[in-house]
């Protein structure tokens, strides 16, 4: 008996993609190499590489490439909190990038001028919760319903710093710090040396203080005029500086030159300046062309670092004007 025969099946049209799937089936090609790929540590690397050559390569000397930070510190911003210390740093002219205020803050003659001249700077203003104010101040800070966010310093590199100088026909003047690591010593010598006639600081990149929001306040607004470089051996930028023409010289109490006989003063100098407890670090006293010392009247009684730049730059100055005794 023979089995029934089925009618063909019609052919047509049937439900498909309609070649919206055709990219997903094409490859993406072969995979890029480490360095090629900008996330990639060796991508990372490679540009860094890049930018170090390229300054190279326009005449500029920089330094190598420092350690970064792990990346949960991403952010180097400091925070100046309270209301007498963010009126103040603004009183000052400190570089803020923006002011955050708790929402409901009571308006005080204070907080009324910390808005007046922030808006006259164009520092963008942030209404906050306090909650939120608190955890970014921290637990210890005291911030009265304020903040001011200040971006890191951008330092000078102590080479480029001596070119700009000669390029304008001037005698360099420099104070070194070694060892400083006071904020308001900082503030205090860029003020100073605004004041004197030095045109810069240097400051090394381990073991010293750098230019915080204390440092900027100290200075009473000099450090928008004194630019400060960062060193990253001062030994090694000191014996720099002196190929390039420049004297050294070290403050120290046991000196064996006296300040009011220093015969240095005309010439290009770098005046170094120790801590107060340990005075300069003896590789950079070897590097020194003298040690100078500061007569005082007790031998009991030292000076900070602050009020031996001060004297120093005061010495040298007048004897630069010609009113040397």
């Amino acid at each position: 008996m023979s089995k029934p025969q089925r009618s063909p099946r019609k052919k047509g049209a049937t439900k498909g993609t309609g070649g919206h799937g055709r990219k997903a089936l094409e490859g993406k090609g072969p995979t890029p190499k480490a360095e090629d790929r900008s996330w990639h540590v060796a991508g990372k690397r490679k540009a860094a590489r890049e930018r170090f050559e390229a300054a190279a390569s326009r005449g500029r000397r920089p330094e190598p490439p420092r350690h970064r930070k792990p990346s949960s510190a991403k952010d180097e911003s400091e925070l100046v909190t309270g209301r007498n210390a963010v009126l103040e740093a603004l009183r000052t002219k400190i570089p803020a990038t923006s002011l955050m205020i708790a929402a409901r803050l009571e308006m005080d003659d204070r907080v009324k001028e910390i808005l007046s001249i922030a808006t006259k700077r164009g520092v963008p203003v942030l209404e906050v919760m306090r909650p939120e104010l608190d955890r970014i101040s921290g637990h210890d800070a005291v911030h009265q319903g304020v903040a001011l966010k200040v971006p890191p310093y951008q330092y000078a590199h102590p080479v480029d710093l001596l070119e700009t100088v000669q390029e304008r026909g001037q005698t360099p003047l420099f104070v070194a710090l070694d060892g400083v690591t006071d904020p308001r010593n900082l503030g205090a010598i860029i003020r100073s040396a605004a004041a004197f006639g030095a045109q810069g600081v240097i400051v090394p990149q381990r073991r010293s203080v750098g230019v915080t929001a204390s440092a900027w306040k100290t200075s009473a607004g000099a450090a928008a005029r004194v630019p400060v470089a960062m060193a990253a051996n001062l030994t090694a930028t000191l014996k720099e500086l002196k190929s390039a023409g420049c004297f050294v010289i070290g403050l120290d109490g046991d000196g064996d030159v006296p300040l009011h006989e220093l015969d240095l003063a005309d010439g290009p100098l770098v005046i170094v300046v120790g801590s107060e407890g340990k005075g300069i670090s003896r590789l950079v006293a070897e590097t020194c062309d003298a040690i100078v010392s500061i007569p005082i009247e007790s031998m009991t009684e030292s000076l900070n670092a602050g009020i031996a730049a001060s004297v120093t730059l005061y010495e040298v100055a007048k004897r630069r004007s010609g009113q040397a005794s």
